[in-house]
């Protein structure tokens, strides 16, 4: 019988819950910086300068807050085939795809 989608995404959580709390602890605040510009800049060129969706769909908190963050880090790391989104893995660490997946979660505060 197959599992429904929420109860996978709960077990995922519920799994990953400890490494991407350190995830925060891992990365030095001068690369969360660096991050962030990325995240503004690099990923904003597809998804929007303000993350509302353009080319890519929208990364705003309240459309990526039931996803499990494994999976956005996974898609950070991985990309998406036969789309425009690349794989990020040459570049960032596994701790990094998850801060970055957590601050999407939060919601990227944009700068003033």
């Amino acid at each position: 019988m197959r599992q429904p989608l929420s109860t996978l995404a709960a077990l995922v959580t519920l799994v990953t819950a400890p490494l991407t709390l350190s995830a925060e602890e891992s990365v030095s605040s001068a690369r969360q910086a660096e991050l962030r510009h990325l995240l503004l800049h690099d990923c904003g060129s597809c998804h929007g300068m303000r993350l509302e969706g353009g080319l890519g769909p929208s990364l705003k908190a309240d459309r990526l807050a039931a996803w499990p963050t494994a999976a956005l880090a996974a898609t950070i790391l991985a990309g998406r085939p036969g789309t425009p989104m690349p794989p990020w893995q040459p570049l960032l660490t596994a701790a990094e795809a998850d801060w970055l997946a957590l601050q999407l979660q939060q919601g990227v505060k944009q700068p003033q």
